[in-house]
Order: C-alpha cells, then sequence, then structure tokens
C-alpha cells in the first residue's frame, strides 16, 4: 500500500529531498512506525513530499508530479497555516474563496485522476500571545477545509480542536516552541493520531 504524506514544514520536517522515502523527523515518521507496528500483515510504501514554506497554491502547482504521477493509495494533506503566516505581518489575508478554490483543485484531481482515499488532516494553531491575531484569517480557512473534508475526503482529523484539548494540562509549549511547528512531542502525539485514523479506516 503506497501512502504519500503531502504539506508544508509540518510535513516536510526536514526529510531528504533527494530521497522521497525519507519521512524527515515529523509526524509522518511516526506515523509510519505505528502503522507499520500495528499492520505486519501488510506492505506499505510510504512517501513524504511535503516542502517547507508551501501553501495551497504550490499544491496545485506540483499537483502532477507530486500527486498524480505517484498514484497513492492513500494521500494525507496538511496544509493551510502558510497561507496566513505568510501574510499575517501586513494582515493582507489571502481571500477565503481563492483559498477555498485551491484546495479545492487539488481535492477534485486527486479524485479524478487517481484510485486514492483522501485524508485531511486540519491546519492548527497552539495557543501564542505572539500568534493569536492569526486566528482572525486563520479560523475561517479551518472552517473551508472542513466542509471540503465533508465533500471530498474519507476521513478527516480535526488537529486544531485535538490540539485545543490536549492544551488542557499542559502547557503549548510541550507540542510546540512556535505554536506551529510540533517539536517530538507534537509530532509523536499527530503520528499516533494519524495510525489511529488509519486503523479506523482500515476497518470500513
Amino acid at each position: 500500500m503506497k501512502i504519500l504524506f503531502q504539506g508544508d514544514s509540518i510535513t516536510d520536517a526536514g526529510r531528504d529531498r533527494t530521497d522521497y522515502h525519507n519521512l524527515g523527523e515529523g509526524y509522518p515518521f511516526y506515523a509510519a512506525d505505528y502503522i507499520k507496528a500495528e499492520n505486519p500483515h501488510m506492505d506499505f510504501e510510504f512517501i513524504n513530499l511535503g516542502i517547507s514554506g508551501n501553501q495551497t497554491l504550490d499544491l496545485v502547482n506540483r499537483l502532477q508530479s507530486d500527486f498524480i504521477d505517484i498514484q497513492p493509495d492513500l494521500v494525507s494533506i496538511h496544509i493551510g497555516i502558510n497561507d496566513t503566516w505568510h501574510r499575517a505581518e501586513s494582515r493582507e489575508w489571502l481571500d477565503n474563496g481563492v483559498f477555498e478554490a485551491n484546495y479545492r483543485r487539488v481535492l477534485t484531481e486527486i479524485k479524478e485522476k487517481t484510485s486514492a482515499k483522501i485524508m485531511i488532516i486540519e491546519a492548527f494553531l497552539l495557543p501564542s500571545e505572539e500568534k493569536d491575531y492569526f486566528r482572525i484569517d486563520l479560523n475561517g480557512k479551518i472552517d473551508i477545509e472542513r466542509k471540503l473534508a465533508r465533500e471530498f475526503a474519507d476521513y478527516y482529523i480535526p488537529l486544531d480542536g485535538l490540539f485545543a484539548q490536549a492544551c488542557v494540562g499542559k502547557s503549548p509549549l510541550h507540542w510546540s516552541e512556535d505554536a506551529v511547528h510540533p517539536n517530538k512531542n507534537g509530532a509523536e502525539f499527530i503520528g499516533r493520531i494519524y495510525a489511529d485514523a488509519f486503523n479506523s479506516m482500515m476497518k470500513e
């Protein structure tokens, strides 16, 4: 089974881009570890094509080479925070209609040109005095992701909500130093959720 991880720096996580089987040090590494251990009867090929700094438009621009040509059995997408963060200083936010059109294009092409199951992983922001104002824009984009998930996804991980829950009883710094990029604890947390989602999908 071929599993493709797609997204930005949270997925990239320092991977060796000369070898797309190198999963980096983030959640794809932990997800793959859990999935292999819990499904020993299955053969897997794990591919990480997340690219640091990417936004939804970047996924559109690499649809052919990094999605369709791969022909995965499962593709997971975690994208969105950079569509907000890269415009945060100026507050010239990306129009939500453009964000939705970009994301919809990616999902439509996957549906039409591959037989992959689709897992959408929600964009997230941990509590942070420095970055809380991102919510002005990000919350609307998370709402769009949830809307698109209802239309396109085989599985949806509501990661913003799950991290909000995880920050009750534990400091946000336990999961991330900058409220965006998971540390080891955060990456393993996402990886566990991902593997549970995969196992749930396999039972359906």
